[in-house]
């Protein structure tokens, strides 16, 4: 198990490059079941819950090839159904959340498919009932094995239909979309998701042959075709990744410009860092992010606390919520952080108090933060990383700290960010990997 020795109080300078998104190209990576011809995916992350998504795809049967970095091919000409009820099989797929997104695929090209429940991160409860009311509503048979923690959805003759979704999930509309693009007839999904990476995912499978429409709607309408084919397609910069750099930036004090951000499609995330008081200049497709001593939190118009809360989009992501909170600890002012999706992913708050911030955690999904205003740091301490997120909000907490902090565990950071230590390391950080 790996560990970051961190050394705090570090002013950063210079240029970092955005990632490709972690959770496109899962999507992505799932879609290339969906055809025997080659698929060509660039800009891919090289972290480990990809890695470990494209593996299970090799060992399903996939062709993959890896011609240059973050530039992968793959040929689903072959897949082996059988491996899917071993035991090599269960193990890999149930430590990876990403891998219920190979169901919709497997279902729609060979009208069955076996998961065990998903790993991923420890954040509360994700369930997956959407995915699997979706499937039964095309005309697939669902069994839950509990003593196994074992799904199979079967359907060899789907039918289009019309669902409306019981949540706008992400993950659930873009599996139910792959199981429906080859559907009979025309399927209407409303209440879909409707993030960038769920908008890359349809025009992708639109360039293979998919007949989409409504995209970047609430209101997907599909109708079914026979077969899909071969495509290249390029992921976007990761917005979790950018929006982690812009909250770095303030935190430390530091003048760094974040490059390729693909600005247009950040929604509404710069405008809530902007309401944090963090100043930055869009330019071109960078972001730059000068020096700030201070920034100072807004207001509401009557003069209420700030709330930030997510919500599906085009709302705020829940993914940056904890970014968020630790930057508020410097800020001037007051905010209420509300997670509603996620009853654990506040829980991270302690190790931050422990460092001195001054936070009350109302209840699982609200906590409030006093900023001190950069007129106290700090201070180091040792920690355990318990998610991606919360891994990132503390490595943040811990760079502006005086000191030096340990964060264990930095394998789920990992997850999320590729060689997140040596890109910082690069503009000036002190962040040392031991195991």
């Amino acid at each position: 198990m790996a560990l970051f020795e961190v050394t705090g109080g570090q002013s950063l300078k210079g240029e970092i490059v955005a990632q490709g998104a972690k959770n496109e190209a899962l999507q992505i990576i799932c879609a290339v079941l969906l055809t025997a011809e080659k698929v060509t995916i660039s800009n891919i992350p090289q972290i480990a819950d990809v890695l470990q998504l494209i593996e299970l795809l090799e060992r399903l049967g996939v062709e993959v090839e890896h011609p240059a970095e973050g530039t992968w091919t793959f040929r689903a000409a072959t897949i082996d159904l059988e491996y899917m009820k071993t035991a090599d099989f269960r193990r890999r797929a149930a430590r990876l959340r990403g891998s219920v997104m190979i169901m919709g695929p497997l279902l729609a090209r060979f009208g069955v498919g076996h998961l065990p429940k998903p790993g991923g991160d420890k954040i509360g409860r994700r369930r997956l009932d959407t995915h699997f009311i979706g499937f039964q509503k095309l005309g697939a048979t669902f069994d839950f094995d509990s003593g196994e923690d074992f799904f199979t959805v079967e359907g060899r003759n789907l039918k289009g239909t019309y669902m409306l979704l019981d949540e706008a999930s992400v993950t659930g509309t873009a599996n139910i979309v792959m199981a429906a693009v080859m559907a009979r007839g025309i399927t209407t999904i409303y209440n879909a998701a409707c993030e960038p990476y769920l908008q890359q995912l349809c025009k992708m499978l639109n360039r293979m042959g998919a007949r989409i429409s409504g995209i970047a709607s609430n209101l997907l309408t599909i109708e079914g075709v026979g077969e899909l084919g071969g495509t290249e397609h390029r992921c976007l910069p990761d917005m979790i990744e950018v929006g982690s750099f812009i909250g770095m930036a303030a935190m430390t004090q530091s003048e760094i410009t974040i490059k390729t951000c693909a600005y247009e499609e950040l929604g509404i995330i710069p405008a809530q860092f902007a309401r944090m008081g963090i100043r930055f200049e869009q330019r071109g497709d960078d972001i730059f992010v000068p020096r700030q001593d201070h920034y100072c939190i807004e207001n509401f118009i009557d003069g209420s606390i700030m709330t930030i809360a997510d919500a599906p989009w085009p709302g705020l992501t829940p993914d940056l919520l904890s970014v968020f909170l630790v930057v508020a600890t410097q800020a001037r002012g007051e905010v209420l952080i509300h997670q509603k999706m996620f009853e654990s992913r506040l829980f991270f708050v302690d190790k931050l108090i422990d460092m001195g911030a001054k936070i009350i955690l109302c209840d699982p999904h609200r906590a409030t933060v006093i900023g001190h205003d950069h007129n106290f740091r700090l201070r180091a301490t040792q920690m355990t990383s318990p998610d991606i997120r919360a891994g990132v909000a503390l490595l943040i907490a811990a760079m502006s700290a005086e000191g030096t902090s340990v964060i264990q565990n930095v394998e789920q950071i990992d997850r999320g960010y590729q060689n997140i230590d040596g890109r910082l390391n690069a503009i000036g950080a002190r962040i040392v990997r031991k195991d």
